[in-house]
């Protein structure tokens, strides 16, 4: 059956993304990785660009765990051990040594009684939240949470829904007092470093305000924190958010093993009843593979060496790089945010400015995201800078100093 009218929608549909000057579609395609050299850190070979070597600056790899030999090692072993998939959704046939040994690593570097993995941190996000919300629950919501919690509140349709201003308690819990009377539970959802800005949550107010008006909910009030850019990246021993701020446990912690922990997938770790409805309950868990047995072998190894001495050495150098980088930007003149976070955000405010800039990095052999409108409010318009244990003072100088040619060159004046 011909489709040349839905095919002529779809193409008027990408016209008019295409027409916003963000599209996605067009990928770099990464085709070797060569090893550091020279007092530089790891660089990239592109497919087009010859034999041009690029520096990440774009990578979550805060840790720099996926080119560990022993995380590879490890993953190579459980492979050839256990094979390449796990063949099923896990409660027929998929569930693998690794990945019980790896749920109880993470409970235990967590602290908490139990964890839960999935495919992937958004898959986490939307399977937790799915089975937790009954039709007299009501969500309060950070206004710059990641995409994947914005969709689970669609998917949940909770009884109420609230959204707070970035960052501000006054607000969370002017909108925590709307729907106290209304709802049997309210679950107060943020995240704990934000993606585009690498700030944090003001933790140990929202845990304040939940349990000053706990009472006035049957069902409690419940603090999800999604912590997948905080754990490994902040705190003292890389637990994260709540740890840097020594804010106390939220009661229900979402991650990811995609980040600093270099490898795939996510996770949810709290009280074991908890996860055991989610076992029950989780469509994202029920109904889809896991992660593979050398995956979940690598993440255990990867959480293994963070919790150790040579853990503590990578988050020490991790911190060196972030802010010999975000001091270089200041000493610039150049627009960012005070902070710890290897997410350093390079505020540009203009989108053609944003646009020539990330033209300019890669032409110099750095690979940067620039953000602009829609993604971000106009003026917002930024280039996010991440860091990463693999870099190396020489990597932040190099950038800086491309940087700096840009500004003091006609075209980029």
């Amino acid at each position: 059956m011909p489709h040349d009218r839905f095919l002529r929608a779809l193409a008027d549909e990408l016209a008019v993304l295409d027409a916003r000057g963000n599209p996605k579609r067009f990928e770099s395609v990464l085709t070797e990785v060569l090893p550091p050299a020279g007092g530089f850190g790891p660089r990239y070979r592109i497919e087009g660009e010859g034999d041009r070597p690029f520096l990440k600056m774009n990578s979550n790899n805060y840790l720099g765990m996926n080119l560990h030999p022993e995380v590879i090692a490890a993953e190579e072993a459980a492979s050839r051990r256990y094979g390449a998939g796990p063949g099923a959704v896990r409660f027929i046939s998929g569930t693998y040594a690794p990945h019980v040994e790896l749920e109880h690593r993470l409970a235990v570097f967590h602290g908490r009684e139990a964890a839960m993995i999935y495919s992937s941190a958004y898959a986490a996000m939307i399977g937790t939240f799915l089975p937790l919300v009954s039709d007299e629950t009501a969500l309060v919501s950070d206004e710059l949470n990641h995409n994947c919690i914005i969709n689970a509140i669609r998917l949940s349709r909770p009884k109420e829904k609230r959204v707070y201003r970035h960052n501000d308690v006054v607000d969370l819990e002017a909108k925590l007092l709307e729907v106290a009377g209304s709802c049997r539970r309210a679950l107060v959802i943020t995240d704990g470093i934000f993606s585009m800005r690498g700030d944090h949550a003001p933790l140990h107010e929202i845990l304040s305000i939940a349990h000053h008006h706990d009472a006035k909910f049957p069902e409690n009030v419940v603090v999800i924190v999604d912590d997948s850019h905080g754990v490994g990246a902040s705190g003292p021993t890389g637990r994260g958010t709540e740890e840097h701020l020594a804010s106390g446990p939220a009661d229900l912690l979402v991650g990811t093993l995609g980040k600093a922990f270099g490898v795939n997938g996510g996770y949810v770790t709290g009280p074991r009843i908890l996860i055991d409805l989610l076992r029950e309950t989780a469509p994202m868990y029920i109904y889809s593979n896991p992660i593979t047995p050398g995956e979940a072998a690598a993440a255990s190894r990867s959480v293994e060496l963070l919790d150790s001495p040579e853990g503590a050495t990578r988050l020490g150098h991790l911190r060196e790089v972030t802010h010999r980088f975000r001091d270089g930007l200041v000493a610039q003149g150049l627009e960012t945010l005070p902070g710890s976070h290897p997410v350093v955000p390079l505020f540009v405010r203009d989108t053609a400015r944003t646009t020539a800039l990330v033209r300019h990095l890669r032409e110099h052999g750095i690979l940067a995201t620039g953000l602009n409108y829609p993604v971000v409010p106009k003026g917002d318009e930024t280039i996010r800078f991440q860091i990463s244990a693999d870099h190396t003072a020489a990597d932040v100088d190099f950038v800086l100093a491309t940087l700096k040619s840009f500004v003091a060159a006609p075209t980029g004046a």
